[in-house]
């Protein structure tokens, strides 16, 4: 089952990563229009991470070597969400500010998303036995 977690994250995580990285206006406009739906905005945005760290959570319990980053990034979108459903007005905090920040500053975390993808889909298929040789 974590292979399974592995390549689901590392598709996941890629194509955010990528997305921020090429749409990071798109991005800015997302958060806006959360943001600009009050609570239920926030809510929205805390079921997104927190439907992915589940499963991350529940499936990927690996606390060494280099899968240990999916396993702590899985726990922190339950953080996250945590914060959002218990405190929304953080929530919405944030993603005013993340909202009026110029788009670029959604690249840096897109760099982020696609290197944590990519490190864990390497780390996946230099794990499978070549069963060539």
């Amino acid at each position: 089952m974590e292979a399974a977690v592995q390549v689901f994250a590392s598709v996941n995580l890629l194509v955010l990563g990528l997305s921020h990285l090429a749409q990071p206006q798109a991005w800015a406009d997302f958060f806006q229009l959360l943001e600009s739906k009050g609570t239920p905005g926030a809510f929205i945005n805390g079921f997104l991470g927190l439907g992915m760290g589940s499963v991350i959570v529940a499936f990927h319990n690996v606390w060494a070597g280099l899968p240990l980053l999916l396993t702590l990034y899985g726990w922190l979108l339950i953080a996250k969400a945590l914060v959002t459903f218990v405190h929304p007005s953080l929530a919405l905090r944030s993603m005013r500010i993340a909202a009026s920040s110029p788009p670029q500053k959604f690249v840096l975390p897109g760099v982020f998303l696609t290197l944590l993808g990519a490190l864990i889909l390497y780390h996946r298929i230099s794990a499978v036995p070549n069963i060539a040789a």
